[in-house]
């Protein structure tokens, strides 16, 4: 076009004026014997390039949240915004499918869902146990409780629920569960009619809270928890290191911090903002549902008995002996026979001892005793036995002499 209207006759200037060009940009067409082609623009380098590998290989490994990386990501020296870690991560995520569900919310105050969850499995007390999470949700504000375990039986389940409730403030009018028979021994298509393991009832009834169960086969039932579980392993558990139980737990609680502070992906609120508005049952009124644990061990030879990881002492006649360890909160009694012998103190952590020197007095001068009289045993006494004389009437001799 500007070559056609310089060769009618028209000036730069005036071509420039028709067009709106610049006339620099004119003189420059009409000085080029080939149509310019536009230069490619060079990419601009992201901050995100030298962590693209990491997000990549992890997102492959496990389905991390893009909270989780971004944090991971943070801590070796990015500084750019979440923003466009979350666009990469869409991107790159795997796809997985999902089946539709209708979504069910709850008033404020009205329900919370409890659940367990599996964890693999740590070396504790030489034994390999399975690793248990313990977790529960409010229903309204999001508010969410974890707790690791290595039961599930019903006293570690009460247990949890007492943390919950001190975590929280309070509880629930109702607590939907899966039909777990630490909470229910045998269900009716009516909860109120089913029945409830005893000790679990016996604690419900305490509280003043109304135990819901779920449809068989419906997870979706209680999605707020199951949604809560794979989050919790995708956030907090996957590649997590830890010394102890009560370690993880110590991680947990600060992990839990941050969640309940953040805005939920679902009510698009902060889960600590809308507990304000709960209605819950206050539990600080009554006095603390009192909660027995009792396990059972065996006192060893050096006079110790081992729990979670830790040695506590036991008097030193008792090795041997089969012995009951009575929990109550942060100490546990030593039973032998029916008869308290001892109590400690819960230690935190691992591989620590608890050692009362009371339970090793006199243990030494009974091994000398011991030792004494196992040489004495052993030694043998020589006898000399006496030589026999063969005793006769004098009437032998007397017939010898007549003779």
């Amino acid at each position: 076009m500007i070559r056609d209207l310089h060769a009618q006759g028209l000036s730069i200037k005036a071509i420039s004026k028709k067009t709106g060009f610049d006339r620099k940009t004119i003189r420059k067409y009409l000085n080029t014997t080939s149509i310019p082609e536009s230069k490619k623009r060079t990419k601009k380098e992201s901050k995100l390039d030298e962590y693209k590998d990491y997000i990549t290989t992890k997102l492959h490994e496990g389905p991390y949240t893009a909270s989780r990386l971004y944090r991971e990501i943070q801590e070796m020296g990015f500084t750019g915004k979440y923003t466009i870690v979350k666009d990469f991560i869409r991107k790159e995520r795997p796809e997985y499918g999902v089946v539709a569900v209708l979504r069910y919310e709850t008033k404020p105050g009205v329900q919370s869902q409890v659940d367990w969850s599996e964890f693999g499995r740590i070396e504790i007390d030489g034994q390999n146990k399975k690793l248990y999470c313990f977790n529960m949700i409010l229903g309204y504000s999001r508010m969410r409780y974890i707790e690791f375990t290595l039961n599930i039986d019903v006293t570690t389940l009460i247990k949890c629920h007492q943390n919950a409730f001190r975590y929280f403030g309070g509880c629930t009018d109702e607590i939907l569960y899966d039909n777990m028979k630490q909470v229910v021994i045998h269900r009716t298509l009516k909860s109120s009619e089913s029945t409830w393991n005893n000790k679990f009832e016996d604690f419900y009834k305490y509280c003043g809270f109304i135990p819901r169960l779920c449809r068989p086969y419906r997870p979706q039932t209680k999605g707020k928890i199951e949604n809560t579980i794979g989050y919790v392993r995708r956030d907090f558990f996957l590649g997590r290191d830890f010394s102890s139980i009560a370690d993880l737990n110590n991680q947990a609680t600060k992990w839990l911090k941050r969640v309940n502070s953040s805005v939920h992906g679902t009510t698009h609120e902060i889960p600590i903002e809308r507990h304000k508005l709960e209605e819950l049952r206050p539990i600080d009124t009554m006095p603390e549902y009192l909660l027995i644990h009792e396990v059972t061990r065996k006192i060893s030879r050096d006079c110790y008995v081992s729990y979670l990881g830790n040695k506590y002492s036991a008097p030193y006649q008792l090795a041997g002996r089969e012995a009951s360890l009575r929990i109550l909160d942060d100490k546990f009694r030593v039973v032998v026979g029916g008869k308290q012998v001892c109590e400690h103190e819960l230690l935190a952590g691992s591989d620590r001892v608890s050692r009362n020197k009371e339970h090793f007095r006199g243990l030494l001068g009974d091994i000398l005793k011991e030792n004494v009289a196992a040489m004495n045993k052993t030694q043998s006494t020589l006898k000399f036995s006496e030589l026999q004389v063969e005793k006769r009437p004098l009437s032998v001799y007397e017939a010898f002499m007549g003779e």
